[in-house]
């Protein structure tokens, strides 16, 4: 292996035995580019590090944590560990086409960039392949801002955004600005990561063709965000705006990102609380925040209306049940997306 290969993978894996090789193979399978690949095991409790450690290829390395320190910290441990000009994240359960990275780099290279990201191919868990973002769209971008990047990170307001963007990062540019994932984020770390590389000057190029395949797994899928998780994600925004000077732009995004992440832990609670049945505390959240009850399921509205009392309550301050439209990765096996 060369000494200073130009691209440095980073797969935090975590009983990751189904997909691992998967994920391995596409990096391996790079072209035009010298490649290493840093392979993270925290603490899986399945052979996913011996399945690593079979390959005899000089390009891949094993680092096998000896506490589990979640998908942040894995990464973590991968950025100390690479050498390359170029980090490279994939997640253990997704690929990546051969050309991807060369071609990313290329478009590094031609934008003055620190960053890039692509589009996306969904396998949906019929195996039905989907395109994330129109091509089109993407082309129109050329480079990602800081406010366009926190403004499409509002919950409920689409399927998809952009912190479903696998960026690559110049690894220089990380260092110089002391730039690693947030430890305390259950989910969310690398939306972080790529907002606060933007707000340190940050150049993001955009490639619109997808080279990046994302794997929908039964197991790495939660319907609803938790509320430990809602409250991790406020924490970090609140030390996010600590630590960087936002302009108008992106100070109204973000206030518009807080707004929709305060309404999804209104939301939870007030889930929780039809369930347990709890009339006065379901009005009481519904009458603090309107915007929770938006976002019912319609299991939940059903639930609701058999509780005549409160539905009636709630339609007193003039409000609707309506279908939530998204769905939140959780992150296990250390998929944080979104």
């Amino acid at each position: 292996m060369e000494h200073h290969p130009q691209a440095s993978f980073i797969l935090a894996a975590f009983k990751s035995r189904d997909t691992i090789e998967r994920a391995i193979d596409s990096a391996l399978a790079q072209t035009g580019v010298s490649v290493e690949v840093i392979v993270i095991d925290d603490c899986s409790p399945d052979d996913t590090a011996e399945i690593v450690n079979a390959y005899t290829d000089p390009r891949v390395r094993l680092i096998r944590l000896e506490k589990n320190r979640g998908p942040g910290g894995a990464r973590n441990a991968g950025l100390v560990a690479a050498r390359g000009d170029w980090i490279v994240i994939l997640d253990s359960d997704d690929a990546i086409s051969p050309g991807r990275t060369a071609r990313m780099i290329a478009r590094a290279k031609r934008a003055d960039a620190q960053i890039v990201v692509d589009n996306l191919d969904v396998i949906t868990l019929d195996g039905e392949t989907k395109r994330m973002f129109e091509e089109a769209e993407l082309s129109k971008l050329e480079t990602l801002t800081l406010p366009a990047f926190i403004g499409s990170n509002v919950l409920f307001q689409s399927e998809h955004n952009y912190g479903y963007m696998k960026p690559i990062f110049e690894r220089r540019f990380l260092e110089e600005h002391a730039l690693r994932f947030d430890e305390t984020l259950p989910i969310g770390e690398d939306y972080l990561l790529l907002a606060s590389a933007l707000a340190k000057g940050g150049r993001c190029a955009v490639e619109p063709s997808a080279g990046y395949t994302y794997y929908i797994r039964t197991g790495s899928i939660s319907r609803v965000l938790k509320l430990h998780q809602v409250d991790a994600m406020l924490a970090a925004d609140a030390e996010f705006l600590k630590t960087h000077r936002l302009d108008e732009a992106s100070m109204a995004a973000q206030t518009r990102r807080h707004r929709s992440i305060e309404d999804a832990r209104s939301f939870i609670i007030l889930v929780d609380q039809i369930k347990a049945r709890s009339l006065t505390g379901a009005v009481r959240t519904a009458w603090g925040n309107p915007a929770a009850i938006r976002h019912l399921r319609m299991p939940i509205a059903v639930r609701l209306r058999r509780l005549m009392t409160p539905l009636n309550a709630i339609r007193r301050f003039g409000m609707s049940p309506k279908t939530m439209s998204r769905t939140t990765p959780d992150n296990t096996p250390h998929k944080s997306k979104g």
